[in-house]
């Protein structure tokens, strides 16, 4: 029968009112309790792998500051030793 349909209602008509239906039935998976549990999980562990890796990041650079500087206390103590 749908492919009576089909043959009947030009395509761009049928894929518009795909749209507009208003069935309770649709999207039914995403408003479920075990599936918004699982949803938020899913994104609390993406949160805190992403968090920790620019904490990683931080830290790294964190540490080449400390480099950088001590590098240049360094010298800074050479040319004043110098004088």
């Amino acid at each position: 029968m749908l492919t009576v349909i089909a043959r009947r209602v030009p395509l761009t008509r049928l894929v518009l009112s795909r749209g507009y239906t208003s069935s309770l039935k649709e999207g039914s998976v995403a408003q479920s309790k075990g599936f918004s549990k699982k949803e938020k999980a899913y994104e609390d562990e993406y949160a805190r792998k992403h968090e920790a890796e620019l904490l990683r990041k931080l830290k790294a650079e964190i540490e080449a500051k400390k480099e950088e500087l001590a590098r240049l206390q360094e010298k800074h103590d050479e040319v004043n030793s110098k004088q």
